[in-house]
């Protein structure tokens, strides 16, 4: 039998690197000794990403794209299909799960300048994948054609419309009609369902090869390559991804699926944050609901195009604010001057203007889902100040932060 494998394999290598992947990218891609929780997340985005798709799968199966039927198919799923309660709940869950662990991936490469050389690829291409996501989410969020789904969809699209010259015709282009309707429906689900998810999975891994290619930050910031085994040329601080890694982000995906799992079952509207109460409602052009706001995971964003005022009626200042919030992620590596990579090493200044932004991103989340007054509107124009202060701050502060040094090797 054993004879018979090593043929088997033996075959399928002269046609196909298998082996020789399995050795790049696990069993023989030396990672950093010294990987601590926070690298969880970019294993469980993989998992998360792997439950959308079987359990989009799934629903597709049942769901109609039509506009005079979404709605029953949702609850047809919900009452009728076995077990369609749970793939509907796993997948809206999923979505928030998926922006959970892809934010708190982001921060720990702002603490750790997992942006910085050689990795500015490898931060471009997660900036890739998020834009992908907030596609994903968007064109998801109208196929249960609720209430806050068609009304959400109409909000946003109509943003569009502000752009000069080009609006009009561009936001009656991404409707496929004059109102959003039947056409928008069936578009927004090609999109959802094949577009996005092949554009999302490239990318994941073209942003897995880039980090193969370069090799892993890690909490000290040090590159491990460079000081390797004379005879082996095996990085000293180094340890093969496969098994260590790979037992040690089981634990993590464990952890992650007690909690997931929690939600599912006990809280899967997680009180109207995951999925809002007026989305039980069928989608009804004639009644606009009291107060329109986006998931959770666009509120930030949202809040951000509320604070900034309209110029003659047009909301294009607020859109142009709300993209480039996007936008200058992607300039991130390049803006940061520091010598120092990771926050262990950064004095005090980083540090506070991290916790600082942190707690204005929360912030800004939470304005975004309220009705607009006058102190929301405030302290939202404050908010979004400081968002874009903290990454232009980041070209200064090097001048006169004190940084400690840097050790050699890494730490335990």
């Amino acid at each position: 039998m054993s004879n018979m494998m090593t043929q088997v394999l033996g075959w399928v290598d002269d046609r196909f690197p298998l082996s020789k992947m399995w050795k790049e990218h696990l069993s023989e891609y030396y990672a950093p000794k010294n990987f601590n929780f926070w690298y969880f997340f970019g294993s469980l985005a993989i998992l998360v990403l792997a439950i959308q798709i079987v359990t989009g799968i799934f629903l597709t199966m049942n769901y109609k794209p039509d506009g005079a039927l979404a709605f029953a198919s949702v609850e047809y799923i919900m009452r009728d299909v076995d077990y369609g309660w749970l793939i509907r709940y796993m997948h809206s869950t999923g979505a928030s799960a998926f922006f959970l662990v892809v934010y708190l991936h982001m921060f720990r490469g702002l603490m750790y300048g997992s942006y910085k050389k050689p990795r500015e690829l490898i931060w471009i291409f997660g900036c890739l994948i998020y834009l992908a996501l907030m596609a994903e989410a968007f064109f998801g969020y109208l196929l249960p054609w609720g209430q806050m789904s068609y009304w959400g969809a109409q909000v946003i699209v109509n943003l569009f419309s502000a752009v000069p010259f080009i609006g009009e015709d561009l936001s009656l282009w991404i409707r496929g009609d004059y109102v959003v309707s039947d056409a928008t429906l069936n578009r927004f689900f090609a999109f959802h369902v094949i577009a996005v998810p092949l554009v999302l999975v490239g990318l994941v891994v073209a942003h897995i090869l880039a980090l193969h290619e370069v090799g892993s930050n890690n909490p000290d910031g040090v590159e491990i390559k460079k000081n390797k085994d004379p005879v082996t040329h095996i990085p000293l601080d180094g340890i093969p991804f496969h098994p260590y890694y790979t037992v040690k982000d089981i634990v993590g995906v464990v952890v992650f699926l007690m909690f997931f799992s929690a939600v599912v079952f006990f809280a899967p509207e997680m009180g109207g944050f995951f999925l809002e109460h007026p989305n039980f409602e069928p989608a009804n052009p004639m009644m606009t609901p009291a107060h329109i706001a986006p998931v959770w995971y666009f509120t930030p964003f949202y809040a951000m195009l509320r604070a900034v005022p309209s110029i003659a009626g047009s909301a294009f200042p607020g859109v142009v604010v709300m993209g480039a919030a996007v936008v200058i992620l992607f300039f991130l590596p390049w803006l940061d001057r520091s010598p120092v990579k990771s926050i262990r090493y950064r004095g005090l200044c980083f540090k506070a203007l991290l916790m600082l932004f942190v707690a204005d991103f929360i912030m800004l989340g939470f304005l975004g889902m309220k009705p607009t007054t006058d102190l929301y509107k405030f302290l939202a124009q404050i908010g979004t100040i400081y968002y874009f202060v903290f990454f232009l701050a980041l070209a200064f502060i090097p001048k006169f932060e004190k940084t400690k040094p840097v050790p050699e090797r890494v730490t335990q």
